[in-house]
């Protein structure tokens, strides 16, 4: 009877352990899913499985390494420029002139907006914001760097009505006009 009884036992002990690393699991997933903007799911993160979500986060991670690589090459590149004597006063010109730069990237339910101006520069964030939100885009979360004279100002923004979406091309138009009104 005591074998019997050792062995319910230890079966119960391991659907109990089981149990507790599935919850574990469940919890450790949500977690994850909740780290992902809430643009890069196309539907309710609560409605997705949990295959799924893993998925979504996995190409998030993905992602987020690309643009890591982007911007260690990028940084490479200006720290070469600074290291080999700074660049010349034509080249300072001609960079001069291309500030502001602007750059719009399409996740399909979502933007993120780059835009790069100098130190010195007037330059209106609400504008860009007004912009987004009047082509049905709510913005998320913005953030602002200062490196040298030049100030990085990076938005992203996630469409307010799915069914509508947003027309990348006419926000890029829109913010390519406003950029050049601006006084650089």
């Amino acid at each position: 009877m005591t074998s019997n009884n050792t062995y319910s036992n230890t079966k119960l002990d391991r659907k109990i352990v089981e149990r507790n690393r599935r919850i574990q699991m469940k919890g450790l997933c949500s977690q994850l899913a909740s780290l992902v903007p809430s643009h890069y799911f196309k539907t309710s993160k609560a409605t997705l499985a949990q295959r799924d979500q893993v998925d979504i986060a996995t190409t998030y991670i993905m992602h987020l390494k690309e643009r890591i690589e982007e911007l260690k090459k990028k940084k490479q590149r200006l720290t070469m420029d600074n290291e080999q004597g700074g660049l010349d006063p034509s080249d300072s010109m001609r960079i001069g002139l291309q500030l502001p730069m602007l750059e719009i990237r399409d996740y399909g339910f979502g933007l993120e907006v780059n835009l790069i101006s100098g130190l010195r520069k007037n330059f209106m964030l609400y504008e860009v914001i007004n912009v987004l939100e009047e082509e049905g885009a709510s913005v998320v979360s913005a953030s602002l760097s200062t490196v040298g004279n030049k100030v990085f100002h990076t938005l992203h923004a996630q469409v307010k009505t799915v069914r509508v979406g947003i027309v990348t091309s006419r926000v890029c138009k829109r913010l390519q006009e406003l950029v050049s009104r601006m006084q650089f």
